[in-house]
């Protein structure tokens, strides 16, 4: 079987990264994008590093004419695109609506909504008539379960899932899967800045059943597993990877 071509957004850091090592573990040829052109570059020489070919795009998601140019490089340098995974993300501020701002609110959404929008419509394109293909995009335990004080983060992860639920009806008889993973507390830089300080952090953990943060590696292992022919009848369902949280 010939090697995955793999395309994946926010490849930077956390889960992204993560995700970008575990399939290059797999034997995939890896399309790695973000924002920083350093990071980018040290990231690609890791990856050659475990066997992989790999490259990266830098590339803004909020910019369409960067996502058609990410796409259309990825298809270029390797011929097809098999996985996508849209995993760029931004948690914003957080606090009550009374001192929400709008701009705050465009931010998130952009991010997070709008870039997953953009992603998929050129993904869905760069894989049709190929009969086969994977999208997964990285919604939140705060995409189905409310959080206080999150109107900009959760209201976009609400939508990434509703989203992904419909693109994947769209594409049914396409052979293209579409699918979200769910992550709950995961150590990564961005729980940080979301939890702000070991207290919180340490009620938040307190919920969860597992009693502990996810790390980044179960995350990407779910969503190899995700994206893989072992999971060929699964589409436009939320996988969520939150050590129980979501049954609480």
């Amino acid at each position: 079987m010939a090697p995955q071509v793999v395309l994946i957004t926010g490849a930077l850091t956390g889960i992204g990264r993560a995700t970008a090592v575990a399939f290059a573990k797999k034997g995939a040829k890896v399309v790695v994008s973000g924002r920083h052109d350093d990071k980018g570059q040290a990231l690609v020489s890791e990856l050659k590093t475990l066997g992989a070919e790999a490259e990266f795009v830098r590339a803004d998601v909020t910019h369409e004419d960067e996502v058609r140019n990410l796409v259309d490089q990825t298809v270029a340098r390797f011929g097809r695109l098999d996985v996508a995974v849209n995993n760029a993300g931004f948690e914003g501020e957080l606090g009550p609506i009374q001192d929400a701002t709008v701009e705050n609110f465009k931010a998130v959404h952009d991010t997070n909504v709008l870039g997953v929008f953009l992603s998929m419509k050129h993904e869905v394109r760069a894989m049709t008539g190929q009969d086969a293909g994977s999208i997964v995009n990285i919604s939140s335990t705060y995409g189905h379960k409310a959080a206080a004080g999150g109107t900009a983060y959760v209201s976009s992860k609400f939508a990434v899932e509703g989203l992904t639920k419909t693109v994947a009806l769209e594409q049914g008889n396409s052979g293209i899967r579409v699918n979200a993973v769910a992550p709950g507390l995961t150590d990564t830089e961005m729980a940080d800045r979301f939890t702000g300080s070991a207290e919180v952090n340490d009620a938040l953990v307190s919920t969860i059943p597992f009693l502990r943060r996810g790390n980044t590696e179960e995350l990407a292992n779910a969503i190899v597993f995700i994206s893989s022919s072992e999971a060929s009848y699964i589409s436009g369902t939320v996988l969520d990877v939150d050590g129980g949280m979501s049954a609480t």
